[in-house]
């Protein structure tokens, strides 16, 4: 028995430090095998004033400090509407029957010319401008077929918003609808209940 607490409390003594501890003065040899334990202070954050003060009555107004952080927050979620995007809807029935390749190219077809065609529009120009080229926003949607595209179509074009039907010629069929880019909170609610192209 000695010779394995001797064993132990040479391999103990290879820690590089041991500290007291209040454990160790109760039991025998506890400083060995316990890791010392220290205090550390806690600090304690003075009780808020300005938050009792606000609550107690709820009429006063919210302090600029507090306010700042809720302003922040409004306005991120108020540029997040208004970021200028393109929408571009595809045919599933397409995408579950042709190439993908196909019909990728035919999402480009109409994102490109619904640009071109709006080129000289305030947002069309901020969608391109050199420096938010590397940042542009697109937004790729599904409809089950022709018949809900071309509904979409009309709805769009009821609404005054800028779009492309692309109509791929000569086989003379609709495939696809981009926008032309425009503040999403104008537009967001036309694709709403559409999914996102898979």
């Amino acid at each position: 028995k000695q010779t394995t607490g001797r064993k132990l409390r040479t391999m103990l003594s290879l820690l590089p430090l041991r500290l007291s501890s209040p454990v160790a003065s109760t039991l025998p040899g506890a400083a060995y095998l316990l890791p010392g334990l220290t205090r550390i202070p806690i600090l304690r954050t003075p009780p808020r004033a300005s938050m009792s003060a606000a609550a107690s009555t709820p009429d006063a107004a919210p302090s600029p400090a507090a306010a700042a952080p809720a302003a922040v927050g409004e306005e991120a979620r108020k540029e997040a509407e208004d970021v200028v995007v393109q929408y571009v809807v595809l045919r599933r029935d397409l995408a579950d029957a042709w190439p993908l390749g196909s019909v990728v190219a035919q999402g480009c077809h109409a994102a490109v010319a619904a640009v071109w065609a709006h080129r000289d529009h305030p947002d069309t120009a901020a969608y391109c401008a050199p420096g938010n080229l590397d940042s542009m926003h697109k937004v790729t949607l599904e409809v089950k077929g022709e018949t809900q595209l071309k509904n979409l179509a009309e709805k769009l074009e009821a609404a005054g918003v800028r779009y492309k039907l692309w109509i791929e010629q000569p086989e003379n069929i609709p495939t696809c609808i981009a926008t032309a880019p425009c503040p999403k909170s104008q537009v967001a609610s036309f694709f709403r209940k559409l999914k996102l192209c898979k």
